[in-house]
């Protein structure tokens, strides 16, 4: 586990933007260009909803002229009630594809609608972004907050993705943002429970550890200004980790930032875990 202090967190981050350059690399030149398609509906099927139409769509920006790189689906966040798609700032011209999908929204639905969206987006992804380029082995899976919290349902909970043929061990890495990891506080309004009422169930990430699951980095702010426990439940899903022997587990606490600020200094974090997995796939020996 890692805390990171305000004092050298400048220094860190310029060394970890170090190793952004050697995704960036991979493009043919320093005129690298990229290009966004948008608004594609990423749900199929006679029975869509008009609000289904509307919400579950999402945009693919990613380079051109590159092949195999790469891919970050993004989930917004919002409490699983508010939030629109986009490509963060800090990860445009990277070297990598970023998916920005939007899912229906509280109170419009219910859960496990928003995972069952989340999934449809990421099997979209799987299916189609070798279209684009990018390559089916180098999927990553992240958000912030909710976002956070659905990316690690679906990597965690195998049964959302296998309806659509995906095995979640397939994802090359979970990156959830200070995601919840016990059961959302918006399910557990839809059940009457107060959200100072820690529940740990199905619907919890906590409750699906398990050995063979993708890497996976823990990201939260400090634990003295996150929401409630959020630091605390991301620091108990890290030990569980480690309890059944998970090979690739790492938690970084960024101290000095509260929920809503902690997504930029992370934003580093991530790329260098991409550059670090996509590698593996690259040389899977290690030779």
């Amino acid at each position: 586990m890692f805390r990171f202090s305000m004092r050298i967190l400048p220094l860190l981050l310029v060394a970890i933007y170090l190793p952004q350059i050697t995704i960036a690399q991979q493009v043919p030149s320093p005129a690298q260009k990229y290009q966004t398609v948008e608004d594609v509906l990423y749900r199929e099927g006679n029975d869509l909803t008009e609000y289904m139409t509307e919400r579950c769509r999402l945009d693919v920006y990613h380079p051109r002229h590159v092949r195999q790189f790469p891919t970050v689906v993004w989930f917004h966040g919002g409490g699983l009630k508010a939030g629109k798609r986009s490509v963060p700032d800090a990860l445009t011209e990277q070297g990598i594809a970023v998916v920005a999908v939007n899912y229906r929204l509280h109170p419009r639905v219910k859960s496990p609608a928003y995972i069952e969206d989340a999934a449809a987006a990421v099997s979209w992804t799987f299916k189609n972004i070798e279209n684009y380029g990018g390559s089916a082995k180098r999927i990553f899976v992240s958000g912030h907050s909710a976002g956070g919290y659905l990316t690690s349902m679906i990597g965690l909970d195998k049964r959302w993705l296998a309806p659509h043929g995906i095995d979640a061990n397939q994802i090359a890495g979970l990156i959830p943002f200070s995601g919840h990891t016990i059961t959302h506080f918006t399910i557990r309004a839809e059940r009457g429970i107060d959200g100072k009422q820690p529940i740990v169930d199905d619907m919890a990430p906590l409750f699906h550890v398990r050995q063979e699951a993708p890497p996976l980095l823990l990201i939260t702010g400090d634990r003295d200004l996150e929401l409630l426990g959020r630091y605390e439940e991301n620091a108990y899903l890290w030990r569980m980790m480690q309890v059944v022997d998970h090979p690739d587990t790492e938690l970084f606490e960024l101290e000095g930032f509260n929920h809503g600020q902690m997504a930029e200094p992370a934003h580093p974090l991530l790329l260098r875990f991409v550059r670090k997995i996509s590698s593996r796939a690259s040389n899977p020996t290690g030779l």
